[in-house]
């Protein structure tokens, strides 16, 4: 089972000569013009006109971009026995469990980015997405008992087992492909995303951006 988891104030001007009020405003003007242009050189994109620095500078601060999470609920079920197999007991388990998909944005250089001037488009290949370990939320896991008698080490011993089966059951439904695409759409969204606005705003205008991912094989956390 998976569930699916983005009063204005009056204005009062001051009856000032003219000679008198517009000084300040110069001034203020010119601070301003500082600013920004202090601020385009500390942040701004590296390589003014070229939509790949403006790119990569729009990447520069994300190391680590979560995508798309998917919340699981694994149904496992663990045996115990003891007592030279006199007492058997069995435990059926529900745990609820979350995992992340996230793309490693340092490893997106600018041989992985192709700008077309003709048809103002940048294309963007991506590295497989990483998905996570999975997180199990055993606070709401649900249990099924199943045995004459139960001691504490053996109701112990099977919810180990449970966690443990619920764990590696969570992940490999996470590398689904169902779940993989679905991520790796979330994916080309949000890089679309961080990406059209810094080029609009950097003057390439209405910008068409192309994400795709490589061939390599997703990597594990």
């Amino acid at each position: 089972m998976v569930d699916l988891v983005s009063n204005p104030d009056d204005t009062q001007h001051n009856r000032v000569p003219a000679r008198l009020r517009g000084a300040p405003w110069a001034l203020v003007a010119v601070l301003l013009g500082a600013i920004v242009w202090l601020g385009w050189e500390a942040f701004g994109p590296r390589g003014y006109g070229d939509p790949v620095a403006t790119s990569l500078a729009a990447f520069e601060k994300q190391n680590e971009l979560t995508v798309f999470s998917a919340q699981l609920s694994p149904v496992v079920a663990a045996q115990d026995s003891r007592y030279f197999d006199l007492v058997q007991s069995r435990q059926v388990a529900v745990i609820p469990a979350t995992v992340r998909y996230t793309l490693d944005m340092s490893r997106i250089t600018a041989e992985d980015m192709a700008w077309d001037a003709d048809t103002n488009s940048l294309s963007v290949t991506l590295p497989d997405l990483i998905v996570s370990a999975p997180n199990l939320d055993e606070t709401r896991a649900q249990y099924l008992r199943e045995g004459i008698w139960i001691t504490r080490e053996a109701q112990d011993d099977l919810t180990r087992q449970n966690s443990q089966l619920a764990q590696d059951l969570a992940m490999d439904a996470a590398k689904e492909p169902a779940l993989m695409e679905l991520a790796r759409s979330a994916a080309r969204e949000a890089v679309r995303g961080n990406l059209a606005l810094p080029l609009q705003a950097a003057g390439f205008g209405d910008v068409q951006v192309n994400v795709g991912f490589s061939a390599a094989q997703s990597l594990t956390q």
